[in-house]
């Protein structure tokens, strides 16, 4: 019943989550936190806790010190660690921006969702996301910081798909300049005090620039709106998506000046014999975390420390735009690949997650995991049961239980124009871009010894090779107007 619910076109989003909500989806029956306001989780009772999921724009899996960077300093994403649980093996939901987020909203892999690519596509009426489940269930919603689903979205976006709140960035582009005339509160500019000059003046809809009068810096404002929220929906429960832009380069701004890692000041690395860009790149990230260090901080002033769950990821790999260069401070780790490449280091991504008295503190999972989890596991700690069509799998168990009981993938899937990549096991094949070169060869490589994806056994190991082929042919369905193979 649910899934011809879901894939019908002719249900606005009202009467879907109607329908749902007869289906029992939205009745708090079934998820692992039972009922409606209180349930039951690892033996104990406990209100449905508010949830918060941080989400960096281009951060590699070696740009933090708890995955092994050893140069940039992010001591409160280290404590977040320390505190909670640290994952291995989790991947994003593309290797670049818009698919990603998609993925992470709607639960669904690229194989799956509206949004592919950094296109002209938006997310329809029929896609409903997380926040929708989560405001069905009662919950406050909120976004801050950068939408970016398609460009350009029309405004409101955020809230026609389950935000009650948002401020930021709407168009990917425009989230480029951390110097903006104006952001979005609601359906509203929000005017800043910066001027800005346009690489497309005659591209209204563009908006990519950067600015000759540098004011109002966009991430500030962003972790002050997020204490705000915070403050305003104290008495919970509610759900924060804090997605900043750093270290995303400034593109427009790189080009013309050859520096786009914008950031006030360079901090502690002002004075290192550095690059500037690369002292640009640091001091966002260490940045970044000293205001995630300020959110717990207000955590605690509130009295919601013990009942909030906090995830951190990356929407993929880092990039090697608006002069940053990853393999200056390994910022793919040991990784190969980075932003744009489905090889591991544009796709595996930090993630952590910290929820004080739940999740047990130093721990670390080596489950295979993906963005499209986030959906089904937010349902899952709300109480509230997961759309049966969702990709994703709760990580519930693995959060909270020790991984007892914790289901596994039988494989995950990418796809970006026209390359392929899966992950079933230790196996991970990538199927090169097909489009220039329809002969070309499916890759193999066995991450458990292999994780530098260096040794291609795909001739030595046939059997494996051919069933990861078959999981990248299932899993791709032709999404709407999508003339590509």
């Amino acid at each position: 019943m649910l899934r011809a619910v879901y894939k019908s076109t002719m249900i606005k989003r009202r009467q879907f989550l109607k329908q749902v909500a007869k289906a029992g989806i939205l009745a708090g029956a079934g998820g692992p936190l039972g009922g409606c306001t209180h349930g039951r989780l690892g033996g104990r009772r406990t209100e449905r806790p508010n949830i918060i999921f941080i989400l960096a724009d281009d951060l590699g899996y070696g740009d933090l010190g708890c995955y092994g960077q050893k140069t940039i300093k992010t001591p409160n994403l280290d404590k977040m660690a320390a505190g909670g649980m640290r994952f291995t093996q989790h991947y994003a939901g593309s290797t670049v921006c818009a698919p990603s987020r998609c993925s992470l909203l709607t639960g669904l892999h690229t194989g799956h969702c509206t949004i592919r690519d950094n296109d002209r596509v938006l997310l329809r009426d029929q896609d409903v996301t997380v926040a929708e489940f989560l405001r069905g269930a009662g919950y406050a919603t909120g976004a801050i910081g950068k939408w970016g689903l398609g460009h350009p979205p029309p405004p409101g976006d955020p809230r026609r798909h389950g935000f009650d709140y948002f401020f930021g960035y709407l168009s990917m582009v425009h989230a480029h300049n951390y110097y903006p005339e104006f952001l979005w509160k609601n359906e509203k500019k929000f005017p800043l005090r910066n001027t800005v000059e346009y690489v497309r003046p005659d591209r209204p809809d563009h908006l990519g620039g950067f600015s000759t009068d540098k004011v109002d810096y966009s991430h500030d404002i962003f972790t002050n709106r997020a204490l705000e929220f915070l403050d305003d929906n104290r008495s919970g429960p509610f759900f924060l998506y804090l997605a900043y832009t750093i270290p995303h380069a400034n593109n427009e701004g790189g080009r013309a000046t050859g520096n786009g890692m914008e950031v006030p000041d360079y901090g502690i690395y002002a004075d290192k014999d550095w690059p500037e860009p690369q002292k640009g790149h640091a001091a966002m990230i260490t940045r970044m975390d000293r205001d995630i260090g300020r959110l717990f901080d207000r955590l605690k002033a509130l009295g919601i420390d013990e009942n909030t769950i906090v995830f951190f990821s990356s929407d993929n790999g880092p990039h090697r735009e608006g002069g940053a260069a990853p393999a200056f401070f390994e910022s793919s780790g040991p990784l190969r690949g980075f932003k744009r490449d489905l090889y591991e280091g544009g796709i595996r991504v930090p993630f952590m997650a910290r929820w004080p008295g739940r999740i047990a503190a130093g721990s670390v999972s080596n489950h295979i995991s993906a963005f499209w989890d986030f959906l089904p596991t937010a349902c899952g700690l709300a109480g509230v049961a997961a759309p049966r069509n969702t990709d994703g799998i709760s990580i519930v168990p693995e959060l909270v239980g020790g991984g007892r009981h914790q289901a596994e993938h039988q494989y995950l899937y990418w796809e970006f124009k026209s390359t392929r990549a899966v992950r079933a096991g230790r196996w991970k094949a990538v199927l090169p871009d097909i489009k220039k070169d329809p002969a070309a060869a499916l890759e193999l490589y066995d991450l458990s010894g292999d994780i530098a994806e260096r040794r291609n056994v795909a001739a030595s190991h046939p059997d494996a090779a051919a069933r990861l082929a078959g999981y990248i042919e299932a899993a791709h369905v032709k999404a709407a107007g999508d003339v590509r193979p």
